[in-house]
């Protein structure tokens, strides 16, 4: 089943449910594919939304609710805080599983061997291989310092 349909599984669901919080989230999420499917036709891309952009746009919302909340916890309105961190939970659920720190490292030492990248230039290259290989499943802000920084000690050793 692909990411769209089982969103709007998700979506009737929660309807039935009455699961107000939830049902909110998930038409947040349903709007953020028509959305880019709109952006798509415009640009001239004929098609659906593949599970590879609707990962990115569940990514992309998860660090805005992060971001949102922490905001909100600085601010002292911890009711908004806790209303992100609850739209967090409902989005996570179809995102796969992250990676921890040593399968990341592993992923960034695959991906520097299988590319060939020998220096800070072959970033681009590292970064294409990995986002196609584990898009939903880490953070690439983080990822990216860690794949400079593997590059320049490796064009050093």
């Amino acid at each position: 089943m692909d990411m769209r349909s089982r969103v709007n599984k998700a979506l009737k669901q929660a309807m039935r449910d009455k699961a107000a919080a939830r049902l909110s989230t998930l038409r947040l999420i349903n709007a953020a594919i028509k959305d880019k499917e709109i952006a798509s036709r415009s640009e001239g891309i004929e098609g659906s939304v593949s599970d590879t952009e609707v990962l990115a746009i569940l990514g992309k919302m998860t660090k805005q609710r992060q971001e949102s909340a922490r905001i909100y916890e600085e601010g002292g309105r911890l009711d908004l805080a806790e209303r992100e961190l609850l739209e967090i939970t409902v989005i996570e659920e179809f995102l796969p599983k992250q990676l921890d720190e040593d399968q990341v490292t592993a992923a960034i030492n695959k991906a520097v061997q299988d590319s060939g990248a020998e220096s800070i230039r072959d970033m681009g290259k590292v970064m294409a291989r990995l986002k196609g290989a584990y898009t939903g499943q880490m953070d690439f802000g983080k990822v990216g310092p860690q794949v400079k920084k593997r590059l320049c000690s490796g064009a050093n050793s």
